[in-house]
């Protein structure tokens, strides 16, 4: 069984992770195959915006915990591997000069949650269940951190990770998680739709647009606007490009 699913229409990669029978659980094959599915999309000129979504019933139910227990001290080398593909598939997302739009349907939790927010926006079901379960069976909400305080600030992201207790779809809006919050039915048209409409803009503008918003989001306000005003020179060489043709 392919645990990754792709299909490209109307100028959008939908990418289906494929372990219902998991709640498509990260294991270390679908990671990877994330990861180069996301690599290889930047060098395809017939994809110009990517929907992420699981098989139903859920997102992603986090990493795949039957994989622990070949992830010991005994074995420093197999622990770093993962670690390292794991941080590498959640900044994939970034890096790649296309928008990606997470549809979140039943659990994302842990790992799915941080690979949802991974994403450049989030489409979620009102009774999807979002959060970080990881104190309750004894480990730590790591890598996932990252994306979750940059994106809702130290004190509801320290709540979230701390009481280890899920919100659904409603309260991930109000907490600035997602961007539209909709019935489980109408996630996946819902992202889809916007997904479509991010791929009708100009690829250059809409790379250069992600490219300056992810240099710009953690440096500071000199910074940041010095990388503004090189975007705004870029620019004019769009419009002159544009003009000449």
């Amino acid at each position: 069984m392919n645990v990754l699913l792709s299909e490209k229409k109307d100028g959008v990669l939908l990418l289906t992770m494929n372990r219902a029978q998991k709640h498509n659980a990260l294991n270390t094959d679908l990671t990877q195959q994330l990861l180069d599915a996301i690599t290889a999309c930047e060098f395809d000129s017939e994809v110009r915006a990517v929907v992420l979504c699981g098989q139903a019933p859920s997102f992603c139910a986090g990493a795949d915990t039957t994989e622990f227990s070949s992830l010991t001290p005994q074995d420093p080398q197999a622990v770093q591997a993962r670690a390292d593909l794991t941080m590498a598939l959640h900044l994939s997302f970034s890096k790649i000069s296309k928008p990606v739009i997470a549809a979140v349907t039943g659990n994302a939790l842990g790992g799915g949650a941080g690979l949802a927010l991974a994403c450049d926006m989030v489409v979620i079901a009102e009774n999807a269940k979002f959060g970080y379960p990881e104190l309750k069976h004894g480990i730590v909400a790591a890598v996932v951190l990252a994306n979750l305080v940059r994106q809702i600030g130290p004190k509801k992201a320290f709540e979230l990770v701390a009481s280890a207790t899920p919100i659904d779809g409603l309260k991930a809006h109000a907490y600035g998680l997602a961007n539209q919050v909709v019935p489980f039915e109408s996630v996946l048209p819902t992202a889809m739709a916007l997904a479509r409409s991010l791929a009708a803009w100009s690829p250059i503008a809409m790379a250069t647009t992600k490219r300056t918003f992810y240099r710009a989001m953690d440096l500071s306000l000199s910074q940041a606007l010095e990388v503004g005003r090189d975007a705004n020179i870029m620019m004019r060489g769009f419009q002159l490009a544009k003009t000449q043709a």
